[in-house]
């Protein structure tokens, strides 16, 4: 089992400078303390993506790290052009020294697509060609390509990522018919569903990986995205957890509000209902340990997304519950295969 970082950057209660700040010196600490990599959403127009473009955030993150994998999750491919992202993308796996990740996907919001000017009924063409652009790129001297988007001929090629053929590619998906054409591209998957269901994905992604004849090769990460809150008692780690949790369950569900629409995700009003479904973890290290063993092993994943950062949370409260789960649970649940 791997521990990798999942952050939104919600809307908190501080000025943006500082929230920036503050999460700087958690991406130290997730640095220094090992865990395996920090991800960070895209979102445009919304409290729930207060870094909409990850390349510039990750950037910064880059320079006060040196063991830390950094990535987006996802880039939304169809905002963006082909021939930037794959410079962007160069830069950011030279930046790093080679520790780019790089997350993939159609957007899963149709408001925020619309709100700048994409067409939500075309996401997935756009996204499969805007990827197909991608991988030919990033390992080629010149680019050539001939689509219903985007046509290109003989485009130098001038940046290349350090990771050769390109640096490790995620996507995010809750679909288990998804999973074959994931398993054929090699990615890492996440999923933010309950253990039950992610288990089905899991399960598909395994039988998908060996019918594409990589039986014999590692699999890729699985992984998970809980909340995670973790303090010296149940009673104070629930109470960080409740309040924070209310805020960023606000900002997830600010945009759809607006726009009177229903998002594909739908989650539950409080931390107590999220954390009886199997999709939170809150209390002492002994509690947390307990219960994202259990998640993990119903799931079937080796990898981890914690989300210790959300909603209100102060710098404090985060930090604390990111130490306790360095030192007292990711030991334990490191060896789960």
């Amino acid at each position: 089992m791997k521990f990798g970082i999942f952050d939104h950057m919600d809307s908190s209660d501080r000025p943006l400078a500082v929230q920036y700040a503050e999460r700087l010196a958690l991406i130290e600490a997730y640095d220094r303390l090992g865990f395996h990599a920090y991800h960070v959403a895209e979102h445009h127009s919304t409290p729930l993506g207060m870094a909409p473009s990850p390349s510039v955030f990750l950037a910064a993150a880059a320079q006060r790290t040196t063991r830390l994998r950094l990535g987006p999750l996802v880039y939304t491919l169809s905002l963006y052009h082909p021939l930037r992202l794959i410079e962007e993308i160069c830069m950011l796996d030279q930046l790093s020294g080679g520790r780019f990740e790089l997350g993939l996907g159609r957007g899963i919001s149709p408001i925020e697509l619309g709100l700048y000017g994409a067409d939500p009924s075309k996401a997935q063409p756009v996204f499969e060609e805007v990827l197909a652009i991608l991988l030919k790129g990033l390992v080629s001297p010149r680019l050539d390509h001939d689509g219903k988007y985007y046509r290109f001929e003989n485009v130098p090629m001038q940046l290349a990522p350090v990771q050769r053929p390109h640096p490790p590619l995620w996507c995010g998906t809750n679909n288990p018919d998804s999973v074959a054409e994931i398993a054929r591209l090699g990615a890492n998957i996440g999923h933010n569903l309950p253990p039950a269901q992610a288990r089905i994905c899991t399960d598909a992604y395994r039988a998908a990986w060996a019918a594409a004849g990589r039986d014999g090769a590692a699999l890729p990460f699985m992984g998970i995205t809980r909340h995670i809150v973790v303090a010296p008692t149940d009673d104070e780690a629930l109470r960080i957890a409740r309040r924070a949790y209310l805020r960023w369950h606000d900002s997830f569900y600010t945009l759809f509000r607006q726009f009177n629409q229903r998002p594909r995700l739908i989650y539950p009003d409080t931390f107590d209902e999220i954390m009886a479904r199997g999709e939170a973890a809150a209390g002492t290290p002994a509690t947390v340990r307990r219960l994202l063993r259990d998640q993990a092993a119903e799931a079937g994943v080796n990898y981890l997304f914690c989300r210790f950062a959300f909603g209100d949370m102060t710098l404090a409260e985060a930090m604390r519950s990111i130490e306790l789960f360095a030192a007292e649970i990711m030991p334990a649940l490191a060896a789960i295969q």
